[in-house]
C-alpha cells in the first residue's frame, strides 16, 4: 500500500465509472476506489442507479439489491442500503425481468414495457432521490454506469448512465476493455457520440485489461489525448492472482471438469437461471475442493458432492433437468452415497413436489420434485428476504447468511433441521446424505463447509481450514493496490476536489 499521508481528507464530488461496453471492468474499478478512498481517510459509498442481475444480496434491514454493490459496500467498509442500488431488473426470461425498486419487488414487467412505459420518469425520481440521500452520509460517493454510455437510442429513457452523471454532477471516467481489441475506436466513438453536455462531464479516461509490457502503450496513450482532449488517468493491467466476486455467470462453464485425485470433487448443477453463483466463491479457494460446474449427467460420475444451487425460475429448470437425463444422474448420486446439497430453488427442486398456481415465476403450475427431501414449495406473491444468524443443527459455531426467496416450503414427515436461527425458528432439513437450506452465503462460514466435506476426506490434511472473510479483505487490499499502482491518483485527487 502506497503512502498517502500527503493527501489532506476534504470533501470531494463524487466520482463515477462509465463504460465504453459491458464487461470491461467497471464493478471491480468501482470496488477498487471505494477500498482506496477508505485506505486514504475517505468514507466513501458505492452507488449504481439500475442494475440488472440474478446475484442479489439482503441488506441488514431484509431488503434486495445487486450483489455487486454489495461488495463494493464492503470495499467501502460501510453497511450495504438499497439507496445503494435502489433499481434491481432480475430476468426469469428472455424478455422479462422482475423489478426491484427500493429493496422491493413491484412486479415483473417485458422489456418494452419498461423501457417505453411512462412509469420510467417516477423510476428517474426514485433513483435520483436515492443518491441524494447516499451524498448526504458519505463522501464521496462512487458512481457505477451500466453497458456502454453510447447506446443513443436509449438516451431518453437511460437512468444509470448519463443522466445520472448530470444530476450527481459527477467526475466522470471512462473504462474501456483494451483487451478485447479496438480500444480507440471504442473510446473515441463514445466520447463522439455523447452531447456536448455530456461530454463535459467526461473527466478521464482509464484503458483496463492491458497485457504486456505496458511501456509499449506510451504512444497509445498520448493519441487517446489527442483524439479526446480528455487526460488518460491510467492503464491497469490485466491480474489473475486478485480473486474479486465476478457479477456475470458467463465463464462458469469453463471450470476444469476432471476430477482430482486426492481433492473433494464438487459439482455445481448450472442452470439456465441459476442466480447467486457467489455462493461458490468460498469453494474455489479451499486447497481442499476441486470445484466444477456441469450441465452433463456423465460429468457427474466423478463427483463426491453435488449442489443444486439457487435460480430465478425453479420449476422451469427442474423441467430442463429432467428432460437432459440432470434430474435422474442427480437421483443415482444420491443412492450411491455422494452428498446432495440443495440451495434455495435447489432445495426446493429436492422436494416431493413444486406448486405455482399464480403463476409468479412461470406459466408452469405444478412439478414433481426430486423426492430427495420430505418437504413440498408453494411459490407466493411475497418474496423473503433478510439476513440470517444461526448455528449448524449440531450447536455448533455461529454463521451468517441471507435468504432471497419466493415460497413458503412445508415438511411432509417430521425432520431433522439442518440449521438453528438466531430467532428460535429452524432452516431447511437433513435427511441421510442430503442437504437443504435456504440460506445463501452458508459456505461462507468454514463450520458448515468442514461438516459438509467431512465424509469425503479419506485422510488427514495438512491443510488449514479456510478463512473466506479475511481472504476477501487480503483481495480488496490487493485489488487498491493493482489499481493505485497504476493510476495517477494525485490527477484523480485534482478532479474530484474540482467542484466546477
Amino acid at each position: 500500500m502506497k503512502n498517502t499521508s500527503h493527501i489532506t481528507v476534504s470533501t470531494l464530488s463524487p466520482l463515477m465509472f462509465v463504460g465504453t461496453g459491458s464487461d470491461v471492468g467497471k464493478s471491480v474499478i468501482t470496488a477498487a476506489f471505494c477500498r482506496i478512498l477508505k485506505q486514504d481517510g475517505y468514507s466513501p459509498a458505492p452507488f449504481k442507479a439500475q442494475n440488472m442481475a440474478l446475484n442479489s444480496f439482503a441488506t441488514p434491514e431484509g431488503l434486495e439489491i445487486g450483489r455487486a454493490q454489495a461488495v463494493q459496500a464492503e470495499a467501502a467498509g460501510v453497511p450495504c442500503h438499497t439507496d445503494m442500488n435502489p433499481l434491481l431488473l432480475k430476468p426469469s426470461a428472455d424478455t422479462i425481468c422482475q423489478v426491484v425498486l427500493n429493496g422491493k419487488s413491484i412486479g415483473n414487467q417485458h422489456a418494452i414495457e419498461y423501457f417505453t412505459s411512462n412509469n420510467k420518469n417516477n423510476l428517474r425520481k426514485e433513483v435520483c432521490a436515492a443518491f441524494d440521500r447516499l451524498s448526504a452520509k458519505y463522501n464521496p460517493i462512487v458512481l457505477e454506469g451500466a453497458g456502454s454510455i453510447a447506446e443513443i437510442n436509449l438516451r431518453e429513457v437511460d437512468l444509470v448512465n448519463m443522466p445520472m452523471a448530470a444530476h450527481a454532477k459527477a467526475n466522470v471516467i471512462l473504462v474501456a476493455d483494451i483487451d478485447r481489441g479496438g480500444v480507440f475506436a471504442s473510446v473515441y466513438g463514445s466520447i463522439l457520440l455523447l452531447t456536448d453536455e455530456e461530454r463535459k462531464l467526461v473527466k478521464g479516461i482509464l484503458i483496463n485489461k492491458f497485457r504486456g509490457d505496458i511501456r509499449l502503450f506510451e504512444s497509445g496513450v498520448k493519441m487517446l489525448e489527442d483524439l479526446c482532449k480528455i487526460p488518460v488517468i491510467g492503464v491497469v493491467p490485466y491480474y489473475k492472482d486478485i480473486h474479486i466476486e465476478e457479477e456475470d455467470s458467463v465463464m462458469l462453464h469453463t471450470k476444469n471438469h476432471v476430477a482430482k485425485q486426492g481433492k473433494v470433487n464438487i459439482a455445481v448443477i448450472l442452470l439456465q437461471h441459476m442466480s447467486n453463483f457467489t455462493d461458490f466463491n468460498p469453494l474455489e479457494h479451499d486447497d481442499r475442493i476441486h470445484l466444477y460446474y456441469t450441465n452433463q449427467p456423465s460429468e457427474l460420475t466423478d463427483a463426491d458432492i453435488i449442489i443444486l444451487p439457487g435460480t430465478k425460475n425453479t420449476l422451469h429448470d427442474l423441467q430442463i433437468l429432467r428432460k437432459n437425463g440432470m434430474a435422474q444422474a442427480i437421483v443415482l448420486a444420491k443412492t450411491e452415497g455422494k452428498t446432495i446439497l440443495g440451495i434455495c430453488g435447489g432445495y426446493q427442486m429436492m422436494g416431493q413436489e413444486l406448486n405455482d398456481p399464480s403463476e409468479i415465476e412461470s406459466d408452469l403450475i405444478k412439478l414433481p420434485g426430486l423426492k430427495l427431501l420430505p418437504i413440498t414449495t408453494y411459490m407466493e406473491g411475497k418474496k423473503i428476504t433478510k439476513q440470517v444468524n444461526f448455528t449448524l443443527h449440531n450447536g455448533k459455531s455461529n454463521c451468517m447468511g441471507y435468504e432471497i426467496h419466493n415460497g413458503r416450503t412445508q415438511f411432509t414427515t417430521a425432520i431433522t433441521p439442518l440449521n438453528l436461527l438466531e430467532n428460535g425458528s429452524s432452516d431447511g432439513c437433513i435427511v441421510d446424505n442430503c442437504y437443504g437450506t435456504y440460506i445463501h452465503g452458508i459456505l461462507d462460514n468454514a463450520e458448515f463447509v468442514n461438516m459438509l466435506l467431512q465424509p469425503h476426506i479419506k485422510e488427514p490434511s495438512n491443510v488449514t481450514e479456510f478463512d473466506y472473510f479475511k481472504f476477501k479483505e487480503e483481495q480488496f487490499d490487493k485489488l487498491a493496490e493493482h489499481v493505485r499502482s497504476n493510476v495517477n491518483m494525485e490527477l484523480v485527487y485534482e478532479i474530484l476536489k474540482n467542484n466546477d
